[in-house]
Parts: structure tokens; C-alpha cells; sequence
């Protein structure tokens, strides 16, 4: 069974900084895209950033370019996100996603790209 559960969520401070971890269990995901998405209240679900298979190419959404960097062990099977110079903006429930396949020729950003999904983390940011 194929689980991904986050970890490192919590309340911070506006500038602060938090890394996120995702464990994947059930498969291997080393040649997986990853993702990380995030959902804040009443709002739809959004795009953070995207790795691809073998720590290749990543990718961001404007809102994180330059705050938010996107990592992977593949000994591990986990995917991170650093994030920092956090705003109140950056509040919501963060997503881990993983594809089954390596890359995408569409934008990485497309929720339907990614077959699993974790539960969620809340992250928090206070101003």
C-alpha cells in the first residue's frame, strides 16, 4: 500500500522559516516526479513546486520563486521543502504529491500529473 505522510508542519512567524518532509512508503519513488502542493481556507488547491525523477529538473510557483526550494533523498524515499521569509500568504494545509511517472511534457503544476497524495500538514504563519 502506498502511503505519503508529511511532517514539519506548525506555527511560525512572518519571516520565519520551516522545511516540510515527506516519507513515501509502499513503492519505490526515486524515478517518481514529487511535488508539493498546498490548500488554504476557501481556496482552491494550488501548486508550491515540483522535482522530477532523480533530482532533476524542479520547479516553482511564482508566489515561492526564491523563498521555497524543493529536495530529494531517493535513499530515503522523501521529499523536503525549505521554506523561507514565510508570510502570512504561505498559510495552509501543504500537500506531498508523487506521479508515477519521471517528468511531464505539460507544466508540472496540474494536480491530475500526481496519482498519490498524503494527508496534509498545517502550516501556519502569523504576522
Amino acid at each position: 500500500q502506498v502511503q505519503l505522510v508529511e511532517s514539519g508542519g506548525g506555527s511560525v512567524q512572518a519571516g520565519g522559516s520551516l522545511r516540510l518532509s515527506c516519507t513515501a512508503s509502499g513503492r519505490t519513488f526515486s524515478s517518481s516526479a514529487m511535488a508539493w502542493f498546498r490548500q488554504a481556507p476557501g481556496k482552491e488547491r494550488e501548486f508550491v513546486s515540483a522535482i522530477s525523477g532523480g533530482a532533476g529538473p524542479t520547479n516553482y510557483a511564482d508566489s515561492v520563486k526564491g523563498r521555497f526550494t524543493i529536495s530529494r533523498d531517493n535513499g530515503k524515499n522523501t521529499v523536503d521543502l525549505q521554506m523561507n521569509s514565510l508570510t502570512s500568504e504561505d498559510t495552509a494545509v501543504y500537500y506531498c504529491a508523487a506521479s508515477t511517472y519521471t517528468w511531464f511534457s505539460t507544466p508540472p503544476n496540474r494536480p491530475g500529473n500526481y496519482n498519490y497524495w498524503g494527508q496534509g500538514t498545517q502550516v501556519t504563519v502569523s504576522s
